[in-house]
């Protein structure tokens, strides 16, 4: 039986780790090159091509393997061989989730240990940056956040285990694909904004406005000042970067009495002693102050575990749904 399901499984299985040998030997000649360097401008297509190649592997691995899997012997009807030699259904399933999943893992953990090796200069100059300082982010940031360390094989079990789900449930290969690639990507854009950030309570600080701290300032396309940021602690993922009154109620728009700091469209610089940027400085002095939260660089490898295993026991919950499920087909 085992022997089988890989059989099943290796042409693209075999396909993916093709694939990940020739992004392989692309990050190795390349690799030593970044290792000394200070600007990495030149290497910027080929750290998100990595970036986008760990994003895309999960979903790969449940289109194309974890769907087949199921839903086509369930169109082409070969399963009912297999039960009728006295395989049952559960070991029959088991077996192919197992392999897949162990597969699915490997690929994942030697391409994020591949991509971050490679990624390595350039994830330790963004982490000692600002949040958004450059053109590269920290590694605990969402975008990278999720295609680094060992997240991606949490992500690439979920997504076998959810195609062989849909397989089952759909039992058409077509439509299980397209369903599965739209709940995996779902999964990826919700999970940054409604699950990390409460994994561990965020650093929270207030910070007094001066000229020195105001990084930005956002205004709306009537010239209404809406917010400003202040400069952040380097390496961490910022959550809010806030203006708040004195009871540390967030103030947007900004209030009246800076409204008048910047220049309307079309006009010139502000009638302000000391620039547009000293005249909102003037909030520090009328009691406002700046809030940040954020999680810090040093959270990262908890906050891996803390989402692999979230992922891994998913995996396991659709897995045991799999294994109810397949004694009704």
């Amino acid at each position: 039986m085992i022997w089988l399901a890989w059989r099943q499984l290796r042409v693209p299985a075999v396909s993916v780790f093709a694939g990940m040998a020739a992004i392989a030997v692309v990050l190795a000649i390349t690799g030593p090159g970044l290792v000394g360097r200070t600007e990495f401008g030149s290497a910027e297509f080929l750290y998100y091509g990595g970036v986008l190649a760990m994003f895309a592997l999960p979903a790969i691995v449940g289109i194309f393997w974890g769907v087949p899997t199921v839903a086509r012997e369930l169109e082409a009807g070969t399963h009912s061989l297999v039960w009728n030699q006295t395989v049952s259904r559960r070991r029959w399933l088991a077996t192919k989730l197992g392999i897949g999943m162990l597969a699915a893992m490997a690929a994942a953990g030697l391409l994020s240990l591949a991509v971050g090796w490679w990624a390595s200069p350039i994830d330790a100059a963004a982490s000692a940056a600002a949040a958004d300082g450059g053109d590269f982010l920290s590694r605990i940031e969402p975008t990278v956040f999720a295609v680094r360390g060992i997240a991606p094989v949490g992500y690439a079990a979920f997504a076998f285990v959810l195609g062989v789900a849909a397989g089952i449930v759909l039992r058409r290969t077509l439509t299980a694909m397209a369903v599965t690639l739209v709940a995996f990507v779902a999964v990826q854009v919700a999970v940054p904004f409604l699950v990390r950030p409460y994994f561990l309570p965020a650093t929270e600080e207030t910070v007094a406005i001066t000229e020195e701290s105001i990084r930005s300032i956002n205004a709306d396309g009537a010239g209404t000042a809406e917010a400003l940021t202040v400069e952040s602690p380097t390496g961490v993922w910022m959550l809010a970067n806030e203006t708040v009154d004195a009871d540390g109620v967030a103030v947007r728009p900004l209030p009246d009495a800076v409204q008048d700091c910047a220049p309307e469209p079309g006009s010139g610089p502000p009638p302000k002693p000391g620039g547009m940027i000293a005249c909102f400085a003037q909030l520090n002095d009328l009691g406002y102050q700046q809030h940040l939260s954020y999680q810090p660089g040093s959270r990262f490898w908890p906050l891996q575990w803390l989402e692999t295993a979230m992922f891994l026991a998913l995996s396991a919950l659709l897995g045991w749904f799999c294994l109810r499920r397949v004694r009704r087909l």
